[in-house]
């Protein structure tokens, strides 16, 4: 009789099955941890991505619908609407026009003057001057033109007379120096500090002057005198006088005259052509002495960085008063060429 033949296990075996089928399962559950992280994440990420196509056609929208809704481009008058300055513009618009309306007739006083006693002056006497001209200025302050205590006096009585000088292109130097050291001495000195003082630049010094003396005296008149003249000064004051009431005064001895086309010549006028086929130049005042009242120095003030200046001061104020309402006042006595028992000035 056969015997079937039977499977014995030992201890050892039944050990190793048993420590192998435990390693399986230790090493299967982090697998099945990572499985079910990476399926969490995907959804996640999923969800996120969608989400983001979601806000991102909202926003889309939200902008084409605005975009339909708004102008292609904004003109002025939107802007203006926007930032609130319509009105703001209209009532600058408004100031300009009453300000040029001022300028334009003369009655702008852009700083407070210096006269100190109340009243308003007679007149304020520029006389020119340079560096090379104290000599004269002595001369003249010993024969017409008061100094010291009877300078201060003439102004007491509304007449201020001045030396009017610029500076030296070479601003500090001695030339500089010695105005301002004699200045310290007599007090009679306008020094103007914006002008170089030069033959070439002498139109221009008609601007400074009564620019800066209108700013710095209130008077009825400004006077511009030449340092190569004697003048009368009661004569002077009493013409003044009888002229105060004319506040539109344009005084001198009246001329025209030919204008020079040739350079080298005397008295060439570099912008001949200007004046015409005859080249003549317009009617004005001799540049000797001549008189403007305070409404056309505070033009000159007013308007002074576009007045243009021809070749000398006198042609140059000329032209400027042919564009306003000027009374052309042609008195004889102040031409100083002139041998009149009456005449207010004369060559020195």
């Amino acid at each position: 009789m056969d015997v079937l033949p039977t499977t014995s296990y030992s201890k050892t075996d039944r050990k190793s099955r048993s420590s192998s089928k435990s390693s399986l399962n230790s090493s299967s559950k982090p697998s099945l941890f990572l499985a079910f992280f990476s399926c969490f994440a995907w959804i996640y990420i999923a969800g996120r991505l969608w989400q983001d196509a979601e806000n991102r056609k909202l926003l889309a929208n939200l902008l084409e619908k605005n975009s339909n809704q708004r102008p292609k481009y904004l003109t002025v008058e939107d802007k203006l609407t926007v930032f609130g300055c319509r009105d703001l513009q209209r009532r600058i618009v408004e100031a300009e026009m009453e300000l040029t309306l001022v300028k334009s007739q003369g009655y702008l006083q852009l700083q407070q003057s210096e006269s100190t006693s109340g009243k308003r002056l007679l007149a304020v006497i520029g006389v020119y001057t340079g560096f090379g001209s104290r000599l004269r200025r002595n001369v003249f302050r010993g024969s017409w033109m008061p100094r010291g205590d009877a300078l201060k006096k003439l102004e007491e009585r509304g007449v201020v007379i001045r030396f009017v000088i610029g500076r030296s292109a070479n601003r500090g130097d001695s030339l500089d120096r010695n105005i301002d050291e004699e200045n310290r001495t007599t007090k009679d000195f306008l020094i103007i500090d914006g002008h170089e003082e030069a033959e070439e630049e002498l139109p221009k010094k008609a601007k400074f002057f009564f620019s800066t003396a209108v700013q710095k005296w209130d008077a009825d008149f400004y006077v511009k005198v030449d340092d190569n003249i004697d003048i009368d000064l009661d004569a002077l004051v009493e013409l003044l006088e009888s002229r105060r009431s004319q506040d539109n005064a344009y005084i001198g001895c009246m001329k025209s005259g030919e204008v020079v086309a040739e350079e080298g010549r005397p008295w060439y006028e570099p912008d001949w052509w200007k004046f015409g086929d005859e080249k003549s130049y317009f009617r004005h005042a001799s540049g000797s002495l001549f008189i403007l009242s305070k409404k056309f120095a505070q033009y000159i003030n007013i308007n002074s960085a576009s007045l243009k200046t021809y070749a000398y001061d006198d042609t140059s104020v000329g032209s400027w008063m042919m564009g306003l309402q000027a009374t052309y006042i042609d008195d004889s006595r102040l031409c100083c060429s002139n041998a009149r028992q009456d005449k207010v000035c004369s060559s020195a």
